[in-house]
């Protein structure tokens, strides 16, 4: 089953992987600001980056996803912001444990062969 979600938003601070839908879901209320029931999924990494749980509102119940990397860590931006949006793409090659914050990154301007 694949999830539509409107958007997809990373929340940056860690969070205790035994927190369900409602404790992610009251999360995204109180330190995102944001309503946990407008069709964005919003995604939680545990405190070592090896766990994500994704939290989505479908129009007529909430889903909630979790993944496991066996070896590695999840990629995860630095916590200077609340929540980080990404593409659909970002997704892909995130929950796939690819850094997928270097494949978009701009050459450095100062670089020359």
């Amino acid at each position: 089953m694949q999830i539509a979600a409107d958007a997809i938003w990373l929340a940056t601070a860690a969070v205790d992987m035994r927190t369900g839908i409602d404790g992610l879901s009251l999360h995204v209320q109180q330190a995102l600001g944001r309503p946990p029931c407008d069709g964005t999924a919003y995604v939680f990494a545990n405190r070592r980056r090896t766990r994500l749980k994704l939290v989505c509102w479908d129009g007529t119940g909430v889903w909630m996803c979790l993944r496991r990397l066996h070896r590695g860590q999840f990629v995860w931006p630095q916590p200077g912001d609340s929540c980080w949006q990404m593409s659909a793409e970002q997704w892909q090659w995130l929950v796939a444990g690819v850094d997928w914050q270097r494949l978009s990154a701009p050459a450095p301007a100062q670089w020359r062969l």
